[in-house]
């Protein structure tokens, strides 16, 4: 499973609307790092909103399609590395001019890392 997500400190995350109907599980065994990461899902749909993660304290993992301002994925949200490239579908090309990282790039708790682009 793949998908394109973004890093955003806390401070900056604002729930429009229903917060009321996240629901929350935690897991450690299947992270590469094996600390554990805790998933916000729609309890109504099913959809992931985003997740946090002791590797980036004080942060949020959000999937990019859950921003619905499309000219920030242009700009703000541009990949600017790809990780777990070696889990990449063989269909699937590479985010062009960014940089590629078989598995977690060295940056990974750098809380400079604004956007990325990664296979999870």
């Amino acid at each position: 499973m793949f998908s394109t997500i973004f890093i955003i400190n806390d401070a900056y995350l604002k729930h429009l609307r229903g917060k009321e109907t996240l629901s929350v599980y935690t897991q450690s065994k299947t992270t590469v790092s094996g600390k554990a990461m805790t998933n916000f899902f729609c309890s109504v749909c099913g959809s992931l909103m985003y997740r946090t993660s002791e590797v980036f304290p004080g942060h949020s993992l959000l999937r990019t399609g859950t921003v619905d301002d499309f000219s920030l994925h242009e700009t703000k949200l541009k990949p600017k590395f790809e990780a777990f490239t070696k889990d990449r579908a063989s269909w699937l090309c590479g985010a062009e001019g960014v940089e590629q990282f078989r598995r977690t790039p060295p940056t990974v708790g750098d809380t400079d890392i604004k956007a990325s682009a990664s296979s999870t």
